[in-house]
C-alpha cells in the first residue's frame, strides 16, 4: 500500500548531507541517459497559477511529479511517487520541507564540483525560507569558517544570523549592504525573488562560485550581467528549463552577450564531461531553477527509509 508522509516526517528522513549525495546520483542517472525531466509547466487561473513538473529515473526505479498552487492564500505542494516497472503508487508526500531541502541540496551539488576545494567564507544574500537550507548545503559539502548574510530588513538578516550560526556551528554574521557580505567570499548563495539583480559582478573575488537560487522566473533577475560575463564557467541544472525560466540569463541573450551554447548542464558537470573549475582563480556560475528529477530523487530517499522505519500513513489503495 502506499504510503502519506507529512512535512515532518519528510523534514525528519531527508538530511542535507544525504540528500546531496541521491542528487549526485540523480545526475549521475541522467548525464547516463537514464532520465526523463520535463520543464516546469505553469497554468493561469482566476486567483493565481497552477505549477506541474515531472521526471522519470530509470537509474532509480522511480517516476514522479510535483504539483502546486500559488494563490494569495499560500502554497501546498505535494509530491506522487511511483514504481518505474510497474506504475504503482509508493506514496503521496507534502513537498514544502522536501523542496526546501532539495533545492539547498542541488546548491550544494554544485558547489561540490564548482567551488574551490579550500573554500571557507560564505556570503548570503538573501534570509528567507529557502536561504536556510542553501547554507546549510554549502556548510555540508565544504569547511565553511565564516558566512555573512544581507538582506533588506534588518530584524530577518540578524535572526537568520543567530538561528544558522547556532544550527550549523559556524560564525554567522549580519551585514549592512549587498557588497559588503560579497567582497572576499569564497562562495556566493543569491537566494532572493529580486526583479532587479541584488549581486553585482565587479564584487566578485577570483576564484568565488556563485550559487543564483531564486530566479525561477523570467521576470527575476539576482545577478547582473558582468557576473555572467565574468563567469568562465556557467552550468544551469536543466537548459530546457532555463530557456524558459531563468531570467539572469534570458535577459542578456537578445543583447548578445549571452548564448545558451555558454551554458552547461549539471548532468555533465557531474559525469565529469564539464569541469566544474577550470583554475583556481575561476569564477564560476550555478543557475538553479529546481527539477522534477530532484524532487523524485530526494522523495525516494524518504519513501524507502520510511518503509525501513515503519513511518508514514498507508493508504487505502
Amino acid at each position: 500500500m502506499a504510503l502519506y508522509l507529512n512535512d515532518k516526517e519528510v523534514a525528519d528522513l531527508l538530511p542535507m548531507n544525504e540528500c546531496v549525495e541521491v542528487l549526485d546520483k540523480a545526475f549521475a542517472d541522467a548525464g547516463a541517459g537514464k532520465v526523463d525531466n520535463q520543464p516546469r509547466n505553469r497554468i493561469r487561473m482566476p486567483g493565481g497559477f497552477f505549477h506541474f513538473m515531472v521526471a522519470s529515473n530509470q537509474g532509480q526505479g522511480v517516476f514522479g511529479y510535483k504539483a502546486y498552487p500559488s494563490f494569495a492564500g499560500g502554497t501546498k505542494m505535494v509530491v506522487m511517487l511511483y514504481d518505474y516497472e510497474t506504475g504503482e503508487l509508493l506514496s503521496c508526500m507534502e513537498g514544502g520541507r522536501l523542496g526546501q531541502i532539495r533545492t539547498g541540496a542541488a546548491s550544494g551539488l554544485a558547489t561540490k564540483y564548482m567551488a574551490k576545494k579550500d573554500a571557507a567564507t560564505v556570503a548570503v544574500i538573501g534570509s528567507g525560507f529557502q536561504a536556510r537550507t542553501q547554507l546549510e548545503a554549502v556548510c555540508a559539502v565544504r569547511d565553511i569558517k565564516g558566512v555573512k548574510v544581507f538582506s533588506r530588513r534588518e530584524e530577518r538578516r540578524t535572526a537568520f544570523a543567530e538561528r544558522s550560526s547556532e544550527r550549523l556551528m559556524v560564525d554567522v554574521k549580519a551585514v549592512d549592504n549587498a557588497q559588503e557580505c560579497v567582497e572576499g567570499a569564497d562562495v556566493v548563495i543569491v537566494i532572493t525573488s529580486a526583479r532587479e539583480p541584488a549581486l553585482l559582478g565587479e564584487w566578485l573575488a577570483p576564484g568565488t562560485h556563485v550559487n543564483a537560487a531564486g530566479g525561477n522566473h523570467w521576470m527575476r533577475r539576482e545577478v547582473d550581467e558582468e557576473t555572467v560575463l565574468r563567469s568562465e564557467v556557467i552550468v544551469v541544472d536543466d537548459l530546457d528549463q532555463a530557456k524558459i525560466e531563468c531570467g539572469d540569463l534570458i535577459w542578456l541573450e537578445p543583447r548578445g552577450t549571452f548564448r545558451w551554447d555558454m551554458a552547461k548542464e549539471l548532468q555533465d558537470v557531474v559525469a565529469g564531461r564539464v569541469d566544474g573549475r577550470p583554475s583556481t582563480d575561476s569564477i564560476t556560475l550555478f543557475e538553479s531553477m529546481g527539477l522534477a528529477l530532484e524532487d523524485i530523487a530526494a522523495a525516494q530517499l524518504v519513501y524507502t527509509k520510511a518503509k525501513a522505519q515503519g513511518i508514514g500513513q498507508e493508504l487505502p489503495f
